[in-house]
């Protein structure tokens, strides 16, 4: 998309950066990653106020300039080298209105590297509840840049910004702070002269991190190596003078700026809710009431949904089957894109309710508190307190989590997470669950209130976590490493949820899963159709001859049910009977069939393609009645015993095996993308699949 200027929003975490983002962008943006590195790259276009296209680029958020991880060090990379394909011809500097004084550091850097910029304080409403006063006009003097007072949540000072951005000269800005060529003048003078620049700043940061810029050649890194020995340049003790002098400068700046007649009250509320919502006592057992209230609403309220949408589908079939002309294109839209399309939008309703709790924690503040919580128990079985983050965006998806690792300084506590990450049960495990939750436990209250088939999802859930914190403890001894890890992490103010942030995340989050997991699904169904449809023609002479010399006997009994038989003889004898019987040896003892081993195939390109597979095979293995796949399933039987395939053992020993099993290639893809070895991933799925098995076998064995 063609544009005429580059912006890039930079900011702290937690700032309102990517809120900001969205509001100016709308739906007009696309992530990718920034060039040789896997770091996400959020690019969006917006019109400024003079119809101007500008393409806004969202940094990571920092805190300084000086990285802790893999996502910081693209700040720097970005704002200082003017080859690189995101550098911008303005910064808007995103700043939290109500911490205007830590936020002011990352400010000062930037400017002195020499970039125009505009300071955009977000939070100023909030800021004015809790008593903080600032003059806009003052600090706008005393920066010599402009300053635009937002609120990204409200969505106002959208205009006064777009202005702001369109106002802004490219000759570089004034510089923020004291000159720090006093920190190690004969070196930055070295650099400055191999280089060719004038500014000081730019000069001593690329001494502190030059092998991030690829704009150098090896021979100018090894310079700047001979300059830092010779010159006795210590990175860290010149990081904390820095750090130390920019803090006095910003006191002045601040000073008559910022008024806090609100501080001795700022924080009541807060501290009170947190010395409950983080007790090590209460602030578990809350959030386990939590959970359990999700998990329990999550069967409760999409029951009636589903319902409706799965009694949709049977409809569907049956008009079309009663409708179009009979043949092969009928049945593959019917009896395999259909049913198995039915069983991915069956479940769009409880993953809507599950992403949009998820939203509702987020944006209130308290997934951040969970996390503070969870830091010293994590700590003790070899994780970092980080480490709650990917492991409670798993819920979501084990993809973006092991992505989200990144942030772990330690590479050990990195490796452990990114191992034990896919074993807490994702949303892709969740329509697995519920299909099988509801044909073995009965739709009861107990005591009134607790739905049994909400406090089963919730019970399969703490299992896996408990997997992955055990596993995570093993590792611990197995994977060794020197470096000491550390957690900090900021908490944010409690906030009323965006609803409209919430609804357009379920609204996301279920059209990303009907399209990603649809997509699978599909085409998983046609070939499983295929698959199931057709078989050797030897055998399939043999079946046909068979029961037309029986349809000739004129056996009254034998005729009502020979259609079926026909079917179900075909589909065993069909391509994928074949390879399900080539299987079922090793799982039998789980208490699994052929067609529940083609669907443990099938799954390994989503987990969800089980329901999909099941849908599909019982559609095949079918006597010309339409039913839903939930009684298709229920009335399944063992042809040797004559007892229900799907009894609570089965269904438990199927559960245990979803929760441990890696049955994902993008999480082996993203994996060994993040790890850069296929070590890592063949380990994880060696360890996950054995796990599984053992745990289904003897689940099976005790309970059958």
């Amino acid at each position: 998309m063609a544009k005429d200027i580059k912006i890039a929003l930079v900011g702290n975490p937690n700032t309102g950066k990517s809120t900001l983002f969205n509001l100016l962008t709308g739906l007009n943006q696309k992530i990718g990653n920034f060039p040789g590195i896997t770091v996400d790259k959020k690019v969006g276009y917006c019109k400024l106020a003079d119809n101007k296209q500008a393409e806004i680029i969202d940094l990571p958020g920092t805190y300084s300039l000086y990285p802790k991880s893999k996502d910081e060090s693209i700040v720097f990379q970005v704002l200082a080298d003017k080859n690189n394909s995101s550098h911008p011809d303005i910064v808007v500097l995103v700043a939290d209105a109500t911490n205007l004084r830590r936020n002011l550091l990352l400010y000062s850097q930037v400017a002195d590297l020499g970039v125009p910029m505009v300071l955009a304080l977000n939070m100023t409403d909030m800021a004015k509840k809790e008593g903080i006063d600032i003059n806009i006009n003052k600090l706008s003097e005393r920066l010599g840049i402009q300053v635009v007072a937002i609120s990204a949540r409200s969505n106002s000072g959208l205009t006064e910004l777009k202005e702001a951005i369109d106002n802004t000269t490219k000759i570089a800005t004034q510089v923020a702070g004291a000159d720090m060529h006093v920190l190690a003048p004969e070196a930055i003078n070295l650099v400055k002269q191999r280089i060719k620049t004038e500014n000081n700043y730019l000069s001593l940061q690329i001494l502190h991190q030059h092998e991030h810029l690829n704009t150098f050649s090896l021979q100018d890194h090894e310079a700047f190596e001979r300059i830092k020995a010779e010159h006795t340049f210590e990175s860290s003790k010149l990081q904390a003078a820095e750090t130390i002098a920019r803090y006095r400068y910003l006191s002045t700046i601040l000073s008559g700026v910022v008024e806090d007649t609100g501080a001795a009250r700022k924080f009541v509320f807060s501290d009170k809710l947190d010395s409950v919502l983080t007790n090590k006592f209460w602030g578990f057992l809350i959030f386990i009431g939590i959970l359990f209230f999700i998990f329990n609403s999550i069967f409760s309220w999409s029951s009636y949904p589903m319902e409706l949408i799965e009694y949709a589908f049977v409809w569907l079939t049956e008009y079309g089957h009663q409708h179009l002309p009979d043949g092969i294109l009928t049945n593959l839209l019917l009896d395999g894109v259909l049913a198995g399309l039915g069983g991915v939008v069956i479940f769009i309703p409880q993953i809507a309710i599950l992403f949009a709790f998820i939203s509702i924690l987020e944006d209130t503040g308290y997934m951040a508190r969970v996390t503070f919580m969870m830091d010293k128990i994590m700590r003790k079985f070899g994780l970092s307190g980080k480490s709650v983050v990917p492991m409670i965006g798993s819920l979501a998806c084990a993809v973006p989590s092991i992505m989200s690792a990144r942030n772990i300084e330690s590479w050990k506590d990195r490796i452990i997470t990114i191992m034990v990450a896919p074993l807490v049960s994702c949303s892709a495990r969740l329509p697995v669950y519920t299909l099988l939750i509801s044909l073995v436990v009965p739709e009861k209250m107990v005591w009134g209130f607790i739905n049994l088939q909400g406090l089963t999802l919730m019970g399969m859930y703490v299992i896996s976590i408990l997997a992955a914190v055990v596993v995570a403890f093993v590792m611990k001894f197995l994977i060794k490493a020197k470096e000491k890890s550390y957690f900090i992490m900021e908490l944010p103010v409690y906030r009323m949820p965006r609803w409209t942030n919430v609804i357009y995340t379920m609204y996301e989050k279920s059209k990303t899963f009907v399209f990603e997991a649809g997509k699978v699904i599909i085409a998983i169904s046609i070939i499983l159709w295929v698959l199931a449809t057709y078989g050797p023609s030897e055998r399939f002479k043999q079946i046909d001859d068979k029961y037309a010399a029986i349809e000739a006997q004129k056996d009254s009994v034998q005729i009502s049910t020979l259609e079926r038989d026909r079917a179900a003889e075909k589909l065993e004898n069909s391509y994928a009977g074949i390879l399900g019987h080539v299987i079922e040896p090793a799982i039998k003892p789980l208490g699994f069939d052929w067609k529940i081993g083609i669907a443990l195939i099938t799954s390994f390109a989503a987990r969800e393609a089980f329901v999909g597979t099941m849908a599909t095979i019982y559609s095949v293995d079918n006597d010309g009645e339409v039913a839903t796949i939930r009684n298709k399933m229920r009335g399944a039987r063992d042809p040797d015993t004559g007892l229900p395939v799907f009894t609570f053992a089965t269904a438990f020993s199927l559960m245990l095996f979803y929760a441990f099993a890696m049955q994902c290639m993008s999480t082996v893809a993203v994996v060994f993308r993040e790890t850069k070895s296929w070590k890592w991933p063949i380990i994880q799925i060696v360890y996950m699949t054995g796990m599984a098995y053992v745990a289904s076998l003897i689940a099976y064995q005790l309970l059958k």
